[in-house]
C-alpha cells in the first residue's frame, strides 16, 4: 500500500510540474506580446515625431527601425512558444491520465479492503450473537 502512496505522490508531483511548465511557457508568450505592442507604440511614436512613415526612406528613424526589428523578433519568438505550449499542455494531460488511473485504482482496493473488513466484523458480530442464542 505505501508503493501506491508513494507513486500517487510521484505522479501529483509530475502534474505539479507539468503544470508550472505550461504555466511559464504562457507567462513568456505574455510577456513577449506585451513588449511587442510596446515597441509598436514606440515606433509609431518615432516615426510621428519624424514624420517619416516609409521604412524604404533614407530618413527613416534608425531607432524605429531597430524597434520594428526587435519588435518583429518578438512576436517570431512568442509564435515559436505556441508550438511548446501545445506539447506541454499534451504532456500535462498525459500525466493528470497517469495520476487518475493510479487514484482509480487505489480507491478500487481501499472499497474492496473495507467491504472485506466489513465482511469480516459482520461474521464477528454473527457469531456472537448465535453464540448467544445457542447459551
Amino acid at each position: 500500500m505505501k508503493s501506491r502512496d508513494t507513486l500517487i505522490r510521484l505522479r501529483r508531483f509530475q502534474v505539479d510540474e507539468k503544470r508550472r511548465r505550461v504555466t511559464q511557457i504562457e507567462m513568456m508568450m505574455a510577456d513577449f506580446t506585451r513588449m511587442a505592442l510596446e515597441l509598436d507604440r514606440e515606433v509609431a511614436h518615432e516615426e510621428g515625431r519624424a514624420g517619416i512613415t516609409d521604412v524604404g526612406h533614407f530618413a527613416y528613424p534608425t531607432y524605429a527601425r531597430a524597434a520594428a526589428t526587435r519588435r518583429d523578433n518578438m512576436r517570431q519568438s512568442a509564435a515559436a512558444l505556441e508550438g511548446q505550449l501545445a506539447e506541454a499542455k499534451a504532456e500535462l494531460g498525459e500525466a493528470f491520465e497517469e495520476l487518475k488511473k493510479i487514484e482509480i485504482l487505489d480507491d478500487r482496493e481501499r472499497s474492496a479492503e473495507r467491504a472485506a473488513e466489513a465482511a469480516r466484523d459482520q461474521a464477528a458480530m454473527d457469531g456472537i450473537g448465535l453464540s448467544r442464542i445457542r447459551a
